[in-house]
């Protein structure tokens, strides 16, 4: 697997580090710091500013930086594993993002400070801004990390279900685990338009239809490094699964690649859940 780490000073990104390598064979490793100067990013602007020592001011920054690299660099393997260092300036989710599509990675890890939904909205954040903008999968992780033994596999449908599987089969965990997949069917509210039309035992039908796709995935996936359950219930999908979460090492989900306004105003599971659960969150691509 070739994986990319972003990488600041923040006890979260250490635990990415640490995660994923309690999770993955790991092959190939970009490390990546993004070091954001502000207003100060370019030399004309602390040439109008008259700010004294820039460049003593960068290359203080780069050297912060490139020890932060050889300190993660220490954390990981020592043998069989091709690690690549990228300390540039710049604001650190493009780059992150530029580095990911440049190298092809298949995994993009980083770690989430827990900033809230408004707080996000208006000041931004890296790991959120990766997360919804990442052509590959992504593992988001906090404070939370540790062996990984019991997986919570969330799947909303059957492009969903044949994602993660090509995911779970091409990448497997280093270590056996237990994976419960889990299907959450919403009930139609009576003020919703649809409940209007004759839709007769609609949660019925759905839940059906849940709990084939749920068991096609765990009978494909079964082998000897994952240990299958199912579960199909009826209920908001984000509040059920961020209760399954407490007790999960890792939570997988599905990304269905809303973007921009739409996302944020329509909102998706997957977006709601990187807010609420204590565990490191994966979500594929």
């Amino acid at each position: 697997m070739r994986a990319l780490i972003a990488l600041d000073w923040s006890e979260q990104a250490f635990a990415a580090v640490r995660e994923v390598s309690y999770l993955y064979d790991l092959h190939e490793v970009i490390l990546v710091h993004g070091i954001d100067l502000g207003m100060f990013q370019y030399p004309i602007v602390a040439e109008v500013s008259s700010m004294q020592g820039y460049d003593d001011f960068r290359k203080a920054m780069e050297k912060a930086g490139e020890q932060l690299l050889d300190h993660t660099s220490t954390m990981l393997p020592s043998e069989g594993l091709s690690i690549t260092r990228v300390c540039e300036f710049g604001k650190p989710a493009s780059l992150i993002l530029d580095k990911a599509r440049e190298t092809h990675a298949d995994l993009i890890v980083i770690g989430a400070r827990g900033r809230g939904r408004v707080g996000e909205l208006v000041l931004g954040s890296v790991s959120h801004r990766v997360a919804l903008h990442a052509d590959c999968t992504t593992l988001i992780v906090k404070e939370r990390e540790g062996p990984v033994k019991r997986v919570t596999v969330a799947v909303e449908g059957h492009e969903d279900g044949a994602r993660i599987k090509d995911w779970l089969l091409s990448h497997p965990f280093k270590n056996p685990v237990d994976l419960t997949i889990v299907s959450v069917v919403r009930q139609i509210p009576s003020t919703d338009p649809f409940s209007l039309f004759p839709l007769q035992d609609w949660t019925g039908i759905a839940v059906r239809s849940a709990e084939d796709l749920v068991k096609n995935l765990a009978a494909s996936v079964m082998n000897h490094r994952y240990t299958v359950g199912t579960q199909v219930t009826v209920g908001d999908p984000t509040d059920i699964l961020t209760e399954r979460a407490k007790s999960a090492d890792l939570l997988v989900i599905g990304s269905h690649g809303r973007k921009g306004l739409e996302r944020f105003l329509l909102g998706s599971i997957s977006h709601a859940l990187l807010h609420h659960v204590p565990c490191p969150v994966l979500i594929v691509r």
